[in-house]
């Protein structure tokens, strides 16, 4: 990609471009809000991209594995995406159609039918509303209230569902009383401090209890929402048996089971959609971020019997972003018959398998872990006091305490060596990797190169105790 004259830049200099760069984050420092999420912590402004890499306004080019927080499958301005883009401007073509129908519309949501699990698609009907993921996690909670008549919602630690205030009472760390928040399962801090199979079981046994503990007189919960793979939370994937055993849980009890694939489907974790891994069928599907082809787009998938009079269905503007479903539509082909998902099976093993030997390496890296390209970093303080005898997981038996701190090192480390990263998981104390699935085995090598000599830098800046041997 050449580099041309960019705005702000002095005859074209070096250092007119750096002037440029630095007057526009000294214009956001001022004028916008400090709920500026991710330009805090990567001072960059972009100016040209395509696929994995970023050119920012002084001229330096980055790797980018946030991939716009998971939205972009196919990177920067892929050209497939483009064209499709360009195909709809030039038609002429509404816009802005609400939730009329029209040809672009039909295309996606045959596109999207097309790619379903076989025990959804078969009897699925589709539902757009406002274009974030919350939007879609808040109408599917509503969906299922309003379907069966119940209040409740099932749903689990450390899950991240939005930011409306139905998505975020289902998110951990809310305090809903309609909302009952049960263990989600996990190796390196398992809740029982056990990790494994057992863990999973007694997470499951737990739900169970509850389920069936529901007092006299009280009904069962409208729904259960969980994610597959926790992607905020820390790169979390929930076990496949403990999966099948919720399905199991909820269908015995009539109870909704509403996957959240927004950040884990359109291959992501290695599979078109997450759940396939468990072979789970759910009644809901909530999709974003990837599924609008790098625009805004949110759909809710959900079985046919759960349709509601409208009551319970969603209203708003932007439920017909005609250029999004276009995106959408182009980014869903591409995957599906370039088989993308594969690959990111094949690529993220061998990424995840290279990146385990961080922990030995390193002691202030805890645990790595991941599905696909969706792979999570975590790091602790390895002078720390370990969280509780018994403890299964982790290089020494024993879970040490997050280090976020050191974390946030590794992020800007990271910036500094041209690579984007994010963070998530407790206390932001994990470093995330959301590499689009078009990532080259040259590009997957020298993100594994920057990021290992970031941690280098990062834990030798922290002192020896964090550093390797």
């Amino acid at each position: 990609m050449p580099v041309r004259a960019l705005p702000g830049a002095v005859d074209g200099t070096a250092s007119g471009a750096r002037a440029g760069h630095e007057g526009i984050l000294r214009r956001q420092s001022a004028r916008e809000s400090a709920a500026r999420t991710y330009a805090r912590a990567l001072p960059i402004v972009p100016v040209r991209a395509r696929g994995l890499t970023i050119e920012g306004a002084d001229g330096r080019r980055y790797l980018d594995c946030l991939s716009g927080a998971g939205a972009l499958a196919l990177g920067h301005n892929h050209p497939v995406v483009l064209e499709a883009i360009r195909k709809v401007l030039d038609s002429g073509a509404p816009l802005n159609a609400l939730d009329l129908a029209t040809p672009v519309r039909d295309a996606f949501i045959t596109e999207l039918f097309r790619t379903l699990p076989p025990g959804l698609a078969d009897r699925a009907r589709v539902r757009f509303c406002g274009p974030a993921g919350s939007d879609a996690v808040q109408n599917a909670c509503e969906l299922v209230r309003v379907a069966t008549g119940r209040t409740g919602l099932i749903a689990f630690t450390g899950a991240s569902h939005g930011r409306t205030t139905g998505a975020f009472d289902a998110s951990d760390g809310a305090h809903d009383l309609r909302v009952t928040r049960l263990p989600y399962p996990q190796d390196y801090r398992c809740p029982f401090g056990v990790g494994g199979e057992r863990g999973a079981d007694l997470a499951a046994r737990w739900t169970e209890s509850v389920l069936d503990d529901c007092g006299p007189g009280a009904s069962p919960p409208a729904g259960m929402i969980v994610e597959p793979v926790q992607a905020e939370g820390g790169v979390i994937s929930a076990p496949d048996a403990w999966l099948r055993r919720m399905r199991q849980l909820t269908a015995d009890r009539s109870i909704p089971l509403i996957a959240d694939e927004i950040q884990t489907g359109v291959g992501r974790t290695g599979a078109f959609w997450a759940v396939e891994h468990s072979g789970v069928t759910p009644d809901v599907m909530v999709l974003s971020k990837a599924i609008g082809g790098s625009l805004p787009l949110a759909v809710v998938v959900h079985r046919d019997d759960l349709d509601v009079p409208e009551r319970g269905a969603p209203t708003g503007t932007f439920r017909g972003n005609q250029l999004a479903m276009a995106a959408g539509t182009a980014t869903l082909t591409h995957v599906r018959e370039n088989h993308l998902a594969e690959r990111a099976a094949t690529l993220g093993a061998r990424m995840l398998s290279q990146l385990q030997g961080l922990v030995g390496e390193f002691p202030c890296v805890g645990d790595v872990r991941g599905r696909g390209l969706m792979v999570g970093v975590e790091f602790v303080d390895p002078e720390g006091e370990t969280e509780g005898a018994g403890q299964a997981a982790g290089a020494a038996g024993k879970p040490l305490p997050a280090a976020p701190e050191l974390a946030a090192a590794v992020q800007r480390e990271c910036l500094r060596r041209g690579l984007i990263v994010g963070l998530g998981g407790r206390h932001a104390g994990v470093v995330r990797l959301l590499p689009p699935l078009t990532i080259t085995d040259e590009q997957a090598a020298a993100v594994q190169d920057r990021l290992a000599d970031a941690v280098r830098a990062a834990a030798r800046c922290a002192g020896g105790a964090a550093a390797a041997p």
